[in-house]
């Protein structure tokens, strides 16, 4: 039915002006009828994409199949018929950029259903061809502020796509840009949507400025470093050692902190979680430079990274939905990752049996979980928190290889866990109490995750720099290179570390969030500042210190790392000295 509407419409834009139906060649009707088609049916099956199950590996893939073929017909049948559908059907730019834009979402909607960087890089082409060829620039002419707000919202989306690849000098461009464009949009009309935009900048401009340190260039320049794994950024296993074939392969990432920087649903702890958990993105320079013959590739170069959900803000239902989903497409021989950012849930009060669900956990989502009306509330102490991941509610899933990451105030609740299944189980788990001086910075993101994502980063916090120069920061990249190789062996020549996180360490990303936790714990314990045993991590299984956290090796590269950045009289100097 709408595509014999789209049609008639069609139809009509042919036959105004001077002209009859009869004047104008059969071929060219043919192609404004063809182009309304297409037109038509890429925004059905576009609004269709919302309506497929978030969770589950193959029941969307037939459909976006469907989508991306249409859409690239659609695409480069504009391109070959642009003068035709510019004279018959009166062709905008606007409308050349909202499928341009829409090429753009699917290929970022892809990335988030599969995880590949490399769709990041097809998404990142389309925005910036829109850009670069001014396809919205009149837009600003027209007396539609429905069209102006396409507009935002494609700027709001290219602003994504380029965090998650690190162009950061580009965002602070197209920052600037919207915000010119939000003043002008709210100059000429008398929108209600103001505040909403405003917040929008506001939000991005928070995220850009979130890490607590910045490498600087001799001219004073920032430079943008990536955090993503890159080939010779994990150390190998030695030869001859044996250690798990588990591979990582699917991830949950949960973001539900208070008054955490966020952006797109996504806060600023999930954002560096995510990177933490991809390869860095492929033949970036190549592809990107492509835009002069912009073309939809259906099939761009396949990478090896764990399938991801980000979560942010779940109800309970939601988190178990995605959990179940992943735990029940699990392959052979692969692990599940749970990371877990979100604000501590504590008992009301002790009962005579501890079980798992007398912990607390962490908070989840109260807004949708609604009877009649009203949040359902705990009606006596005896009752648990419902609206909290209890570690209890996480044991069904230990049926299968389960690697846990909690940063939360209170993620010791989960180290009283029971490994029923015999299967591979590792928590770590975040300090829940920090020095105020690190407490203060936590809006933007929490100290434990930075250390996970970049422990160079969290290592020159902590010591109070705001900046590091390039070389400086080379060299001590280089230097904490050395140190994880020491940590790798440490774990893996140590005769009484539990075998889980040995079967863990066979895969790349795995062993590097491992080493990367056990230098953050040493860390910390020899920083003055942290004096309380509840400022450290800890995990489950727990880790014999003397061969890890507390080895008088791994704390004598420490203070050659402080002694390196000039800060050595913020650690504890008794270890160099016994070593």
């Amino acid at each position: 039915m709408c595509v014999r509407v789209c049609l008639y419409m069609c139809m009509y834009i042919v036959m105004t002006g001077a002209e009859t139906e009869d004047d104008i060649p059969l071929g060219e009707r043919k192609t404004v009828t063809d182009f309304c088609y297409l037109l038509d049916k890429s925004k059905q099956l576009f609004n269709g994409l919302r309506d497929l199950p978030q969770y589950g590996h193959k029941q969307w893939q037939s459909y976006f199949g469907r989508t991306f073929d249409v859409y690239t017909k659609l695409w480069k049948f504009q391109q070959q018929h642009r003068q035709v559908l510019d004279s018959r059907y009166g062709l905008k730019r606007w409308q050349i950029g909202e499928v341009a834009s829409k090429i753009g979402q699917l290929y970022y909607h892809y990335y988030l259903r599969t995880s590949e960087t490399s769709y990041l890089n097809e998404a990142f082409s389309f925005y910036s061809a829109i850009r670069q060829r001014s396809y919205y620039f009149q837009v600003n002419k027209e007396d539609r502020p429905e069209l102006v707000v396409k507009k935002l919202r494609y700027y709001a989306r290219y602003i994504v796509v380029c965090l998650l690849l690190n162009k950061m000098d580009l965002v602070k461009v197209l920052v600037k840009e919207l915000s010119e464009e939000i003043e002008d949009y709210t100059q000429r009309f008398n929108t209600e949507d103001q505040l909403e935009w405003n917040l929008v900048l506001q939000e991005v401009a928070a995220f850009v400025e979130a890490d607590p340190v910045v490498v600087l260039n001799d001219n004073n320049s920032v430079v943008v470093t990536s955090n993503r794994l890159q080939e010779g950024s994990v150390p190998p296993l030695e030869q001859g050692m044996v250690v798990g074939q588990l591979a990582l392969a699917d991830a949950l990432i949960i973001g539900n902190c208070n008054n955490q920087v966020k952006f797109s649903e996504l806060t600023i702890d999930m954002f560096r979680m995510l990177q933490a958990l991809e390869r860095e993105p492929v033949n970036l320079a190549t592809q990107t430079s492509k835009q002069g013959t912009l073309e939809p590739n259906e099939k761009p170069a396949k990478r090896e990274n764990p399938h991801k959900y980000l979560l942010y803000k779940p109800t309970f239902s939601q988190l178990f939905t995605f959990l179940s989903a992943s735990f029940k497409e699990l392959p052979a021989n692969s692990v599940l990752l749970v990371y877990l950012s979100a604000t501590g849930v504590f008992p009301t009060g002790h009962s005579d049996y501890e079980g798992p669900y007398d912990f607390g956990g962490v908070l989840t989502n109260t807004n949708r979980d609604v009877v009649n009306g009203e949040t359902v509330q705990k009606r006596n102490q005896a009752q648990k928190e419902m609206h909290c991941l209890h570690p209890g509610d996480l044991l069904p899933f230990t049926r299968k290889p389960l690697f846990v990451i909690v940063d939360s105030s209170n993620s010791t609740a989960y180290k009283n866990f029971t490994n029923l299944f015999g299967q591979p189980l590792v928590c770590l788990l975040s300090p829940t109490v920090y020095p105020k001086s690190v407490q203060d910075q936590s809006q933007r993101g929490s100290l434990f995750t930075l250390f996970l994502y970049s422990p160079l980063l969290a290592f020159s916090s902590i010591c109070g720099l705001n900046s590091i120069r390039r070389g400086l920061w080379e060299r001590a990249q280089e230097f904490l290179r050395k140190v994880f190789r020491d940590i790798g062996q440490m774990i893996t020549r140590s005769r009484t570390i539990d075998q889980a996180f040995l079967q863990f360490f066979g895969d790349e990303f795995l062993r590097l969030l491992l080493i990367r936790f056990v230098f953050c714990s040493a860390a910390l314990r020899l920083h003055k500042l942290f004096r309380e045993s509840r400022s450290f991590p800890e995990s489950y299984p727990e880790l014999p210190k003397q061969d890890t956290v507390e080895s008088t090796l791994l704390q004598k590269h420490i203070l050659e790392l402080a002694t390196m950045l000039d800060v050595p009289s913020l650690f504890w100097d008794n270890a160099m000295e016994s070593y």
